[in-house]
Order: structure tokens, then C-alpha cells, then sequence
């Protein structure tokens, strides 16, 4: 069974700066849960576990962001809560996740609802380097996992722009994991269209090797402004990543404390495209895939997050989009991480 995710499905974005922009968000959640057949139920803890991090946000942080995404496991949807500030941290997580812990003179009970309500719970922080939360709720009360894979993804739209010229996607059998990440030419509706159409390839082809995937996507964006694209296809039989890339798509794989920076060549997808060269590196395990648009800084280092590599992907590409993002054109990180045993 092949299951594809991408950032085609639903993403909000929400500034966190009043209590007004709490509830925004929560109306938001719980048509999302709704149109993706949550019972009212579980659409109801959707609402607050968005309520609860938003307060959150104001009230140890001053503002932050809350990302709501989309995400599926075989076919199962469910929705990813995203809180992310640049406060002042947080001393001791594990005391502040207890019930009737709190740094801000409240109740206290903020944390640990967000841990006890959220299917999936994951959080980093330390001292002056701020707070990032993942809660995700699937519709039903439990889910397969997805594939042998995990995944956190962001896209960023240029500010003023209503979509975001950048794209993923993410296709994933037995035997593998299909990534590709897009960069419309430009930003704002028709770059949209040029990294929609790439991600439409990969729905096409799921299982294709990077450079056929990278040749057909040229093809299909003729018609196009055209696109950055690059394509990798982790092999779990091989323990392997092989990679195709055109254009500034950022690529790496990150393993332990290697990090390998895998090379695209120059060209646009649909118009110039004079090259496609495909090459395999390892990819055990545990390791890490990053694929991100030139929206992001070339010169990421991960090392000033201890520990930050251990945790979900979602965290991951959130931190990178958070302190990481030029702000200048449209921006988009996909973060995957090849899990251990089946699923």
C-alpha cells in the first residue's frame, strides 16, 4: 500500500500575538478535524490542545507561532499543532509537564494537558534559546505508523503572498520512501503552480527513481514558470539514499555526526534543464533526510541545539524554519527520518 502526504494538503499559519489570534486558530483546527472526518470528539480536544498551546505562547513566551499541518499514516489523517517561540526557554521540561507546575504564576495545568490530550507529544527547549511543541491527533484512536518513515515538514509563503511558491511530498511503499522538494520559479500563485505540478509527478509516480521522476516532472512543467526540484528515494532494502537535484534545492543527509550535502546541478526544471545526474550515499536507520528551499540559509548548524537531533522531525524543521528562514522569498523544510524495525 503507498501512502502520499504532501504540502498540498492543508497548512495554517498563525502569529500568536493577542488572545484573539488563539481562538482564530482553534476555529480554524476544528474545521480542518471536521472536513477530515473527526467525530466531535476528538475534533474537541483538537480545539484544545491548539487553545492550550496558544495560551501557552502568550503567556511564557509573549507571542510565537502555531503551525496546524495535515498529516496521514496509511491513509488514516490527522492533524500536527505546532507551537514555536524565541522566549525565554524552558529550565526544567520534565517539572513543567507536571500538573500544577508553573513558571508564570498560573494553574499550571498548560503542559501536561498538551502531553495527555495529544496522541503523539514531543518538546525541546533550553534556557534562552526558546520553546518548540509538536502535538499531533489522529482521527481515530490509534494509527499505523507511516511507512518506515517520520516526517515533519513547513512551508512559509513570501510575506504578502496568500501561497507559498514552495512544495514536498512525500510517497512511501514497502520497499522505500519517494522525497521531493520544489522551488516554483518566483514566488506567489504562479510559482505555486510550477511546484503544485512537481508534486503532482510525484502522486503519478510514487515508487519512481529520482531521475526519471526529476525527467518527467521537466516535462510536465513546460508549461510552466518551471521550478528548483530535487528527488530522493531512500532505499530500505539498500540502506540507502539515492539522489537526483536541478537548481538551489538544499540536500542533506545527516547520520550520527556526519552530514553529507548531496549535489544538484544547474539548470530550471521545465525550461533549461541540461543534466540530470543521479548518485547514492547510505542512509542507515536512524538517519536523517533534509531537503529544503533557498528560502532557508545554506549555512544551518544543528550543533548549537544539544540534542536537538534526537528529537521528531517535526521539531526539527520547525527550529530550521524558525532561526533559519531569510525572509526574502517563499521558504519550505522537509524533514524524514528512516525509523528502525517495520512498521
Amino acid at each position: 500500500m503507498e501512502t502520499l502526504i504532501s504540502s498540498l494538503d492543508a497548512q495554517h499559519t498563525y502569529p500568536i500575538l493577542h488572545a484573539s489570534d488563539i481562538a482564530a486558530a482553534r476555529r480554524a483546527g476544528q474545521k480542518l478535524a471536521l472536513a477530515l472526518g473527526f467525530d466531535e470528539t476528538r475534533a474537541a480536544t483538537l480545539a484544545l490542545i491548539v487553545t492550550e498551546a496558544g495560551t501557552n505562547l502568550l503567556k511564557h513566551a509573549g507571542e510565537g507561532v502555531l503551525y496546524l499541518n495535515v498529516s496521514q499514516a496509511e491513509g488514516v489523517p490527522g492533524i500536527d499543532v505546532l507551537a514555536v517561540d524565541s522566549g525565554p526557554g524552558i529550565a526544567d521540561i520534565d517539572a513543567c509537564l507536571r500538573d500544577g507546575v508553573s513558571t508564570a504564576g498560573t494553574a499550571g495545568t498548560g503542559l501536561g494537558a498538551l502531553r495527555r490530550l495529544s496522541d503523539e507529544f514531543d518538546v525541546y527547549s533550553h534556557p534562552g534559546a526558546g520553546a518548540l511543541f509538536h502535538m499531533r491527533l489522529w482521527r481515530d484512536a490509534a494509527a499505523p505508523g507511516l511507512c518506515r518513515v517520520e516526517v515533519g515538514a513547513i512551508t512559509v509563503p513570501l510575506a504578502g503572498e496568500d501561497e507559498c511558491g514552495d512544495a514536498w511530498g512525500l510517497a512511501c511503499d514497502g520497499g522505500g520512501a519517494t522525497l521531493l522538494a520544489a522551488d516554483g520559479l518566483g514566488h506567489g500563485p504562479e510559482a505555486a503552480v510550477a511546484s503544485k505540478a512537481a508534486v503532482g509527478e510525484l502522486a503519478h509516480r510514487p515508487s519512481a527513481e529520482p531521475a526519471a521522476l526529476v525527467a518527467a516532472a521537466h516535462e510536465a512543467l513546460r508549461v510552466t514558470r518551471g521550478a528548483a526540484l530535487a528527488c530522493a528515494r531512500i532505499d530500505f532494502g539498500a540502506d540507502s539514499v539515492r539522489f537526483a537535484g536541478v537548481g538551489n534545492i538544499g540536500a542533506y543527509v545527516i547520520d550520527g555526526e556526519s552530514r553529507r550535502a548531496l549535489v544538484s546541478h544547474n539548470g530550471i526544471v521545465g525550461h533549461n534543464m541540461r543534466k540530470v545526474q543521479e548518485f547514492s550515499v547510505p542512509c542507515p536507520p536512524g538517519a536523517l533526510v533534509i531537503l529544503h528551499s533557498d528560502g532557508i540559509q545554506t549555512q544551518w548548524n544543528l550543533d548549537k541545539y544539544p540534542g536537538l537531533l534526537a528529537h521528531s522531525p517535526a521539531l526539527i524543521a520547525a527550529m530550521l524554519m524558525r532561526d533559519f528562514i531569510r525572509r526574502r522569498d517563499d521558504a519550505m523544510v522537509l524533514v524524514v527520518r528512516r525509523l528502525h524495525g517495520l512498521s
